[in-house]
């Protein structure tokens, strides 16, 4: 895939970088395989802001993934399409399976059309299968992962990203894969994981540049806390970009302390047992 960039004619494209879509196949979805979400605008059911800084954007269709496809284990599928998604950042393709059933799943690097897939026992080590992780060689890169087996990939989906498997333990069962963010984490090996890495690597590029095409995608200006009045944040104290006036350390917007040794995490959860490496560890 690649990018482009535009002439300066305007202050708004003078640094702008956007796809240039050559990679897709197709512009409309297939019509079985979305529906339409709606949109909140950040409000809950009593229409008050939970998430700020959200209202309004261009109308989108969802498209209908296909994360689990246990039921399609051991069918062949052939990429028909490569589309747009644009509640994604990746690439979506559609497969079209030998028992006539028609499903969207992630598009991975270098994909193309016309291409075979499939998933589970049958399926060779190459990009694109999917299997489970105790059967994947070490250092190989993989995506669309599941956290507990017979659930659905839950991690590693947005563009250009992968996890590696760095080694096997086979006494227990246990497959420890180094995360995007360099956490190492034991997998259980019927987890199941799709090889090679996710499509579009060149989003990390993509220049927005203008308010305006940020309001399209639903987001809204966001306010300097220093600059708000007393009643709407601690911070705020009716003068711009005055002394904060807290005795202690900065709060947040529910006036929660956010000093950076202060613990907002309740307990230990589950999850913690299975982590072997920390991100943040140097």
């Amino acid at each position: 895939m690649a990018i482009k960039t535009y002439k300066p004619y305007t202050p708004s494209r003078r640094f702008m970088i956007w796809y240039d879509f050559s990679d897709l196949t197709t512009k409309k979805p297939e019509k079985s395989l979305t529906k339409f979400l709606g949109k909140t605008g950040g409000r809950n059911n009593k229409w008050r802001i939970t998430t700020r800084a959200r209202w309004g954007g261009h109308k989108r269709l969802y498209r209908l993934i296909d994360f689990r496809a246990y039921d399609k284990i051991d069918i062949p599928a052939k990429v028909a399409s490569i589309e747009y998604d644009p509640y994604r950042t990746c690439r979506i393709a559609l497969l079209n399976y030998v028992d006539g059933e028609k499903r969207y799943v992630l598009a991975r690097k270098g994909i193309s059309v016309w291409e075979t897939v499939m998933s589970w026992e049958n399926a060779e080590i190459k990009a694109w299968n999917r299997k489970r992780l105790k059967d994947i060689p070490e250092w190989v890169n993989i995506f669309n992962l599941e956290i507990t087996p017979q659930s659905k990939g839950k991690l590693v989906k947005s563009a250009w990203t992968y996890a590696t498997i760095s080694w096997k333990d086979d006494l227990q069962g246990l497959v420890f894969i180094k995360l995007p963010s360099g956490e190492v984490r034991k997998f259980n090996g019927n987890c199941r994981a799709t090889i090679w890495e996710v499509s579009n690597e060149q989003h990390k590029n993509i220049v927005i540049w203008k308010a305006g095409r940020q309001r399209r995608l639903g987001k809204k200006p966001k306010v300097l806390w220093v600059n708000m009045n007393p009643v709407d944040h601690p911070h705020g104290w009716w003068e711009a970009h005055a002394d904060i006036w807290l005795k202690k350390w900065p709060k947040s917007f529910t006036g929660k302390l956010v000093a950076p040794w202060i613990k907002t995490r309740k307990g230990q959860k589950w999850s913690d047992k299975f982590i072997v490496s920390n991100r943040k560890k140097k």
